[in-house]
């Protein structure tokens, strides 16, 4: 209700601000403007240099991370093409994560990425991380930086280390790939290690034993009484029961037709609801006679082993998919990246444990397809910088140096067609 009128009088305070600003000409040694986009910079950037100390080690690990950077861009390579070549034979309609603004990962305008401070915070980290990997990277290699800073445009955006032109003019070869893939190899390392940390303290929660209503079969009993969904099973005819368990066996002997008090709990408050108890439907009673609620309870047990799971080839693709999974298996793991109703049905080791959970979802999720994204084997991102440097140095030393250039353009002309591609077609093949 209060979103729009606050984010009009953000931007008309930002716009304020930064109209003084470029007016008076204040800050002007630390402050410069790329359109409506504020740069705040320093050149205080002395703390890059302790780099150098640890020069051997930054090195074999920016080789590393090269290596890592070129297998990383093979795959995300083939899987466009293979998502090229789905879209062109699914033609799915232009809603859902095929809407323009769900390819970006901005939060709040990604309809998957909530605007949350969990998500903020790892989208800030994110940015933060491979720059300064840049930053290192370039001492490392002799590069001077000459500054960096903050981007802003009401809320930051990103950040930003400017090194030196001539001395990155005249760094070649692995020298030069290794400063551009080590923000690349950072955002991977973060968040595989965030990602580590999330299985581990995410396994910590201990389910609740409690009979919770998950959802609510349509045309039945507890639908038609109107039992409210995420809510706790208390008492049935006035009978206290702790766990599913109870309420089976308090259920062995009715039939279809029998009436009943349950009574249930949302949010504290008890409310009693009278059913006649249904038939069991054949495609999940499986023969049985007994009175059917209509309900389906919260399995805290099966959403911690789904967890446990990610740690496997397919439960790092599931990881992936999370925000935008609609299956039950999408369901029971966005316990470990929204704010839900479920996280009230489980026992947690420490305050703010959720909180916690979160963070260490968005922080590995952010920085792995932000260090994916930039990837990509198209200038101007890292991973077409690294390409081009290879080429350079290829062709060079074939003495067909003047073939460099172009190739590198086609190469990143493809890749942009086929992104670009990926967000058109499913308007144009529904025009």
């Amino acid at each position: 209700m209060y979103l729009i009128p606050a984010l009009i009088a953000a931007i008309a305070a930002y716009g304020v601000i930064a109209y003084i600003i470029y007016r008076q000409q204040l800050f002007k040694d630390h402050v410069v403007f790329y359109g409506p986009i504020l740069a705040i910079k320093t050149v205080n950037v002395a703390f890059f240099d302790r780099a150098r100390k640890y020069s051997t080690v930054l090195r074999f690990y920016g080789s590393a991370g090269v290596a890592a950077v070129i297998v990383v861009s093979a795959i995300i390579t083939v899987m466009l093409i293979i998502a090229l070549e789905y879209t062109l034979i699914i033609q799915p309609e232009p809603t859902g994560i095929y809407k323009p603004q769900n390819i970006l990962l901005l939060p709040g305008i990604n309809e998957y990425v909530p605007s949350t401070f969990a998500v903020w915070l790892a989208f800030i980290i994110a940015i933060a991380v491979h720059e300064l990997g840049h930053g290192f990277l370039c001492r490392v290699e002799e590069i001077k930086v000459k500054s960096m800073g903050a981007l802003i445009a009401v809320i930051p955006i990103g950040f930003f280390v400017e090194p030196e032109e001539q001395d990155l003019e005249r760094t070649k070869g692995m020298q030069k790939m290794r400063m551009f893939g080590a923000g690349i190899t950072n955002n991977l390392l973060i968040g595989a290690l965030c990602f580590c940390l999330l299985v581990l303290v995410a396994g910590m929660a201990v389910p609740t034993g409690a009979p919770v209503i998950q959802g609510i079969y349509k045309n039945y009993s507890a639908e038609s009484a109107g039992v409210p969904q995420n809510s706790v099973i208390y008492a049935i005819n006035g009978i206290p029961v702790a766990t599913r368990t109870d309420v089976t066996e308090l259920l062995t002997d009715t039939r279809p037709g029998d009436n009943l008090v349950l009574t249930t709990a949302q949010d504290g408050s008890p409310r009693d609801y009278r059913l006649t108890l249904s038939a069991w439907p054949e495609e999940i009673g499986g023969g049985k006679t007994t009175g059917f609620m209509g309900v389906y309870y919260y399995d805290g047990d099966t959403v911690i082993g789904a967890v446990r799971g990610l740690v496997s080839p397919l439960g790092f693709f599931r990881f992936i998919s999370v925000p935008f999974d609609p299956t039950m298996s999408g369901q029971l793991l966005r316990v470990i990246a929204f704010e839900t109703p479920e996280t009230n049905y489980f026992k947690t080791p420490f305050p703010f444990f959720w909180d916690c959970v979160h963070l260490l979802f968005w922080c590995a999720w952010i920085n792995i397809n932000v260090g994916i994204f930039n990837a990509i084997p198209m200038v101007p991102l890292d991973g077409g910088y690294i390409l081009k440097e290879g080429i350079d140095r290829l062709f060079e030393r074939r003495g067909i140096a003047k073939y460099g250039p172009p190739v590198i353009s086609a190469i990143s002309m493809v890749m942009m067609v086929m992104l670009v591609s990926l967000v058109a077609l499913p308007y144009l093949l529904h025009l």
